[in-house]
């Protein structure tokens, strides 16, 4: 059916939630790419921007999926299918969550939906604490706040596997949108016990496991440091302060313009604490209050961001490598100092993730395990651990974007977690009067100094789906071993569309360079944007960063 055809249809029968005003002012262009496509649903579900069409998040794409994805459910577990239910603070998110319980009841799959909006690792952790079938989590990230998005978890916790995904899609592709969707009324179902609403014990135990992620083991710090925090508007509010608060940790002041959920994000249009726009109120407030540490977790609270203070006062933001090194050095000193380090330790990263890791590792007798861009394979990785009788032996996991996780009783990346974990190791260090950053500094002399920097370029619309389609095929078919980067050439090519090392097919691209240097490419599975990240190993900063930005002016010129 062409796009003109099924544009029609929907202006005919789509009558819910005001898309029929959306759909009858739309231009040319706007109506292709609208419904050139259907939104495109892969391990990470659906995401989107919100409006009418097939391309699009609204009230019949989230149907859609949701039968698709109850077919297999039932067909998997058969009457006994259950599903867990949350959202995040964005736009429309309480109204797609309960339209999916709707269709998941009226076709007798029991629904436990969090009662007010909550983080994204809650609902990992409640599809394994209520041993429900699948977990759905209507979320968006980071994402500006034109976007949402549908999450699917298994059974596991974890985010559907590639052969899951093809599955539910076959499903959802064979449904109609308009005439094969089953819905109850929402009150109804919650009368009849189709859908019930999960009870405060299980964040009560959610958090109960994060407080048990501690590696104190005894040692005594000051929990008085005076900490900033801002939700930025999103899902942390509650489960971060609390936390923080029961471990002792009540010098918080909050970022009252993002203390509460706004699904537009007034004061952080791209609400993604790896920026520095994000972040920026929250410094001040910092400044303001004379703060130690600034803290700020993304709206579905999977990432967290710190900022520290330099030797001149003023506020530093780290990166996720930056945290992610300093807490992976944190975890395995604590645990070999207190011969608390399993026998066989494993540490996962994602292959776009500072290589320094590794190293840190290997100093600590500690295994790496590199898996694809997403923090879904870390949560697969934990899984296989567990299958095995070792779920003990994972200390830690972490990728670039700011994502870190401690534990395996969540499969999925944890910023309630992760607040927590930097919170005790900053207090830690600054009982003992030493700052992150020198700290981070001993770990540049020890291992070698390393920068790594991600840089996005965003192609909207359908000609722009071509466009990285085209540059992608150019990278695959024109940079290889010889060819060379600021006068670094590559020395080995790690093309994952392959599927490399066991992992599942990936079109990412990853040159090795000279010097313990490299690049990545790849598309983005959740935005209309290509990638790259790069890593440069020199004798010091300024050396790195210069080669660094060689590189980029030479990656520009793929991207005009």
């Amino acid at each position: 059916m062409d796009y003109i055809t099924e544009y029609k249809r929907w202006c005919d029968l789509a009558v819910e939630d005001s898309l029929k005003d959306i759909l009858l002012s739309m231009d040319s262009s706007q109506i292709e790419d609208a419904f050139y496509r259907n939104l495109e649903f892969g391990t990470g579900g659906l995401r989107g921007t919100i409006g009418a069409g097939t391309n699009r998040m609204n009230v019949y794409t989230v149907a859609k999926a949701t039968q698709g994805l109850s077919n297999y459910l039932i067909k998997k577990y058969g009457d006994k299918a259950s599903v867990s239910i949350g959202y995040d603070s964005r736009i429309k998110s309480d109204l797609f969550a309960k339209t999916a319980a709707c269709v998941f009841a009226a076709n007798n799959i029991k629904v436990h939906l969090w009662p007010t909006l909550n983080p994204v690792p809650t609902v990992s952790f409640a599809t394994r604490y209520l041993h429900t079938s699948a977990g759905v989590m209507i979320t968006a990230s980071h994402n500006p706040s034109k976007y949402n998005g549908y999450k699917v978890y298994g059974d596991d916790g974890c985010q559907i596997t590639t052969e899951a995904a093809a599955e539910i899609l076959a499903q959802i592709d064979a449904t109609d949108v308009f005439n094969e969707i089953k819905k109850v009324d929402f009150d109804k179902a919650l009368n009849d016990g189709q859908i019930v609403y999960i009870d405060d014990s299980v964040m009560t135990a959610f958090i109960n496991e994060v407080k048990s992620q501690s590696v104190l083991f005894g040692d005594e710090i000051d929990t008085n440091v005076s900490i900033v925090y801002s939700p930025l508007n999103g899902t942390g509010y509650i489960p971060v302060t609390r936390t923080l608060k029961e471990m002792g940790y009540t010098n918080i002041t909050l970022v009252e313009e993002q203390r509460l959920p706004d699904g537009k994000f007034p004061t952080c249009p791209y609400p993604n604490p790896e920026i520095q726009e994000a972040m920026s109120l929250g410094i001040q407030y910092a400044e303001k209050h004379n703060a130690d540490l600034l803290l700020a977790t993304d709206p579905d609270c999977d990432r967290v961001g710190i900022a520290v203070k330099n030797i001149d006062g003023q506020f530093v933001l780290l990166s996720g490598n930056e945290t992610g090194i300093l807490l992976l050095d944190y975890i395995c000193s604590q645990r070999i100092k207190h011969n608390k380090m399993p026998s066989d330790p494993v540490m996962v990263k994602t292959i776009v993730t500072m290589d320094l890791g590794e190293k840190v590792a290997a100093n600590y007798g500690v295994k790496t395990v590199d898996v694809l861009t997403g923090f879904k394979f870390i949560g697969e990785q934990i899984g296989k651990l567990e299958k095995s009788g070792k779920e003990d032996s994972y200390i830690f996991g972490f990728e670039e974007s700011y994502g870190y996780l401690s534990g395996g009783y969540v499969r999925d990346k944890d910023a309630v977690n992760g607040a927590y974990l930097i919170c005790e190791m900053f207090a830690y260090y600054k009982t003992r009067g030493i700052s992150l950053l020198d700290k981070l500094q001993e770990i540049f002399d020890k291992y070698g100094f390393c920068l790594n920097t991600l840089h996005s370029f965003t192609f909207e619309g359908s000609a722009g789906f071509s466009k990285m389609q085209e540059i992608m095929k150019q990278f695959h078919n024109e940079v290889g071993v010889g060819y060379s980067f600021a006068d670094k050439a590559i020395h080995k090519v790690l093309d994952y569309s392959k599927g490399l090392d066991g992992l599942p097919k990936s079109d990412v691209l990853k040159y090795l360079l000279e010097d313990d240097c490299s690049v990545v490419v790849r598309p983005s599975g959740t935005e209309p944007k290509l990638k790259t990240y790069i890593s440069v190993s020199a004798k010091d900063r300024t050396t790195a960063e210069n080669i660094e930005r060689s590189i980029v002016e030479q990656l520009k010129e793929f991207f005009k």
